[in-house]
């Protein structure tokens, strides 16, 4: 777990924003995982179809790994467009870069699974020349936000920015209190402490510094943390999130057709348990007609309860996560950019 301790003046300098770059980045640990029943299923089964080869996506994911540290200079958070994020990567420090190459070759957590050996030749290879990998990262970036990520940016960025709007109105009438309540069920603010369940362990002073939110669709089922200056930032899934690649109902995946697409969209949604609440923040449902869902899957034996203080929690059972797992998602019309 990590800790984030606010001053007086880091309440006031809470910031919000958006990052193309990010969702690129981010989207590579989920094609990373591979997890084509999850909650982006149809994207990745997009993606299957899509060509691919102009990309070089053996260095991409042995660069962003579906856990575990993510090297800093890939992060930029900048608010502009995707070619701003791009040139902040490009103006980054050789020695930044040969470090975190290093360091990412041997990271534990990150490394797990098959291949380390060649991902870590790979991480090492480019750290010895991180002028040349700098460019070929930047240039492998490009050409991947160019096919995966551009067609779908319309649908993306909307979400994105109806998550501003909503923050912005809780933090405006119900302060910090409010504005983390529903973040994700990994946050909670208590005093003047921000905890984030992560596999390390720290407390930060922001130390007047502040606070980045910044939401990113592809940041799903995980919360990302950088402590770096000049401002500390938070990233985090939007709000409405289960409802990002919903299409024509004739397009509804194989296990959408059987439970229904708001039940199929719920169990997408619980990689991690959730509450009524939280499934509600991420729907842009009311908690009552989640609540409904819930105890019908429950009956079902697809997802079971269990309470945590005052919350009830929600999780899928092994029979949920194989009727998950067995649903791809397949739509061809996916790219066109709304229901």
């Amino acid at each position: 777990m990590i800790e984030l301790e606010f001053t007086a003046e880091d309440y006031r300098l809470i910031r919000f924003a958006t990052s193309p770059i990010a969702e690129a980045v981010k989207s590579l640990r989920v094609l990373s995982a591979g997890r084509r029943g999850g909650l982006h299923g149809r994207w990745l089964a997009w993606l299957a179809d899509t060509d691919l080869t102009e990309v070089d996506l053996e260095l991409l994911t042995a660069l962003v790994r579906p856990q575990g540290y993510l090297p800093d200079f890939l992060g930029p958070l900048s608010s502009g467009g995707f070619e701003d994020g791009l040139a902040e990567i490009a103006a980054t420090p050789l020695d930044v870069v040969r470090y975190e190459l290093r360091h990412l070759a041997t990271h534990d957590v990150a490394q797990q699974g098959p291949g380390r050996s060649q991902r870590e030749a790979l991480l090492l290879g480019l750290a010895n020349d991180p002028e040349q990998a700098l460019g070929t990262i930047v240039s492998q970036l490009e050409r991947y936000w160019d096919v995966a990520i551009a067609p779908h940016w319309p649908r993306l960025n909307a979400l994105l920015q109806a998550d501003l709007a909503h923050r912005l109105d809780e933090l405006a009438t119900g302060g910090v209190d409010l504005l983390f309540r529903s973040l994700h069920p990994s946050v909670a603010f208590r005093g003047d402490l921000l905890t984030i369940v992560k596999y390390f362990e720290g407390r930060l002073q922001l130390r007047g510094r502040g606070l980045l939110l910044v939401p990113c669709a592809f940041a799903w089922p995980d919360v990302l943390v950088s402590t770096a200056d000049p401002m500390p930032s938070l990233t985090y899934p939007p709000r409405g999130l289960g409802t990002l690649w919903e299409t024509s109902r004739s397009a509804d995946p194989p296990l959408a057709a059987v439970v229904g697409s708001a039940r199929a969209t719920i169990l997408a949604l619980l990689d991690l348990p959730m509450s009524t609440t939280q499934l509600a923040a991420q729907l842009g449902s009311a908690p009552p007609t989640v609540n409904v869902h819930l105890k019908a899957l429950a009956k079902a034996g697809i997802v079971t309860a269990r309470r945590d203080g005052r919350m009830v929690l929600y999780r899928r059972t092994p029979l949920g996560d194989q009727l998950v797992a067995a649903s791809s998602g397949n739509d061809d019309n996916l790219p066109g950019g709304g229901s």
